[in-house]
């Protein structure tokens, strides 16, 4: 069973309509294959091997759900992770530095949920110290802190085979001195440097004898560098959730195309990067038109979506979502029900009953023309607040909620309700929506 904590912390997200990061597995209904694709590649990542996975599936399939769980997954297997929402207005992903700060400050483990970094670092030292002693070392020594220094040194380079820049181990190196002299402060100011912040004092960096900032060019090297010290600290690699990638196309035509290369070159060098695993979500828009992937051929040769007849592999590089049933909806709705903290269990469950969530269901989907599939955040939020009110009010009785006002929904939701593309066409984009998969 969850804990208290991780139980408040589902509802409450849940009635902000937002996905939530712990306690998820409790009401995951119906993923269980795609959740055994997603381990099998967190396998081959342990293993050494660098990996990538692009789930796709329309609003409401639950590609959100799934990453967090994937988060969740990740972590429990022991690797570090980072969760980055894609912004049209702070991430574009030719421009690396901005996905390289982004992952880095979003890094997490099961210790740490977020800005894991310093910690990371933390570990990786306190191991090489623990490796140092075993080797007879003498740890009050007064050469000690400078064979660790020269160890963690020694560790970059051997795990990047020389490829990590200069800089990296020259700040680490710096970061373990400044720590134990205690000038936490400085140390503190280097390792938001190491996570891309660009607002470093010139006197820190002077010190670590670096100038600027990680720059563009650079920026893939240093994450090399930081999955290597997140191995070398103990985890078994590094996952990386790119949650919402579809935001590209709403992004101006020529960083929309950027972009896409961006992530081609990503992909490309994912062999380069063993222990990594890229996941991303996206649309089928996304994927399909010639506004996103099926417009840069070769990305689109990469990872294009293969079917034969109605079946589709779990293992290509699209992973497929399925949407939403009636069924499954009740099932989420039912295990939420005897998840939920109540006072009394038997009144929720005596006036929340099957009858009622159906009649929720067929309300919630009534300005969709009936479609399940693209409704199960506005449903989930309807559903715990009717929950919260059978709690709040012993003499409410379910039954005259009404279906969701368009200020509920946001902008892809209104679109599909009203039958409109998700995004404002440009002359550029083809006719209409014709798929690019492959039939075999």
């Amino acid at each position: 069973m969850p804990s208290r904590r991780d139980v408040d912390h589902v509802f409450e997200r849940l009635r902000s309509g937002l996905v939530p990061e712990r306690g998820l597995e409790e009401f995951a209904v119906g993923i269980e294959r795609p959740r055994g694709e997603i381990r099998r590649l967190l396998d081959l990542a342990g293993r050494g091997e660098g990996v990538f996975k692009f789930l796709r599936g329309g609003y409401g399939c639950g590609k959100t759900f799934l990453a967090r769980l994937a988060v969740l997954d990740a972590q429990a297997a022991g690797f570090a992770t980072s969760f980055v929402v894609v912004s049209d207005n702070d991430l574009h992903f030719h421009r690396f530095d901005e996905l390289y700060r982004r992952v880095v400050q979003e890094l997490g483990t099961s210790a740490c949920p977020r800005g894991a970094l310093a910690d990371v670092v933390d570990r990786w030292i306190a191991r090489v110290e623990e490796a140092l002693v075993a080797g007879l070392e003498d740890a009050d020594g007064a050469g000690f802190d400078e064979a660790v220094a020269r160890r963690l040194a020694e560790e970059v380079t051997s795990r990047t085979a020389g490829k990590a820049p200069e800089d990296l181990a020259r700040v680490l190196r710096t970061i373990f001195a400044l720590k134990q002299a205690g000038e936490l402060s400085d140390a503190g100011a280097l390792l938001s440097w190491l996570s891309g912040s660009e607002n470093v004092a010139a006197g820190v960096k002077r010190a670590a004898g670096i100038k600027g900032d990680i720059g563009s060019r650079e920026a893939m090297d240093y994450l090399r560098g930081v999955l290597e010290i997140v191995k070398a600290a103990g985890y078994k690699g590094l996952v990386i959730v790119i949650d919402e990638a579809e935001t590209i196309l709403r992004m101006r035509q020529d960083v929309r195309g950027k972009s896409l290369n961006g992530i081609r070159q990503i992909i490309d060098a994912a062999a380069q990067f063993p222990g990594l695993f890229w996941l991303f979500t996206g649309t089928p828009e996304l994927f399909d038109t010639r506004r996103g992937v099926a417009g840069l051929a070769p990305l689109h040769e990469r990872i294009q979506f293969l079917r034969h007849g109605e079946s589709a592999s779990l293992r290509q590089p699209q992973l497929a979502l399925t949407p939403f049933d009636e069924t499954r909806l009740r099932e989420v709705a039912l295990r939420l029900r005897e998840l939920y903290p109540a006072s009394d269990p038997h009144r929720v469950e005596a006036k929340v009953t099957r009858t009622v969530i159906d009649a929720l269901v067929a309300k919630v989907t009534e300005g969709f023309r009936g479609d399940v599939g693209v409704v199960p955040r506005q449903f989930l939020r309807r559903l715990v607040d009717l929950m919260d009110l059978v709690e709040e009010d012993p003499t409410f009785e379910p039954g005259r909620e009404g279906a969701p006002r368009t200020e509920d929904l946001n902008e892809p939701e209104r679109r599909v309700a009203k039958g409109e593309p998700p995004f404002d066409p440009e002359p550029e984009d083809e006719e209409g929506y014709s798929p690019a998969l492959v039939e075999v």
